[in-house]
């Protein structure tokens, strides 16, 4: 069965290369563009890995990190925070919540998939 991924992120631009990155993965992988469809999609899906952006629409994603790790069929799953927030208590908040990883955009695809095999093994 593949690893599913799950990807939170309202800037149509960046889920956009995030999905054309992982079509060529064999990830199985879903696309929300705010923090309730995510939390939604998490719920049904159970996925293995989540990134999301911290901004995010009705729920953010500090918010989703720790309900999604706060919950017990859904705390398995790895996260890596991806966003524009650079100050250091984003950060911390971001951690505090359960991230896994924390990506600054923009990012680089290959340092991305890098955390994604460290948390994930490799594709």
């Amino acid at each position: 069965m593949a690893k599913k991924v799950l990807i939170v992120e309202d800037d149509v631009l960046v889920a956009e290369l995030l999905k054309d990155n992982f079509e060529t993965l064999p990830y199985k992988f879903f696309l929300a563009y705010d923090g309730k469809v995510g939390l939604d999609l998490a719920r049904k899906e159970r996925p293995d890995l989540i990134i999301m952006d911290i901004g995010l629409p009705s729920i953010n994603g500090i918010a989703l990190c720790k309900y999604i790790k706060d919950t017990a069929s859904t705390k398995h799953a790895k996260v890596i925070m991806l966003t524009g927030k650079k100050m250091l208590g984003d950060i911390e908040d971001a951690f505090q919540a359960g991230a896994d990883a924390y990506v600054n955009k923009p990012f680089d695809w290959s340092r991305m998939l890098a955390h994604i095999e460290k948390l994930m093994g490799p594709a």
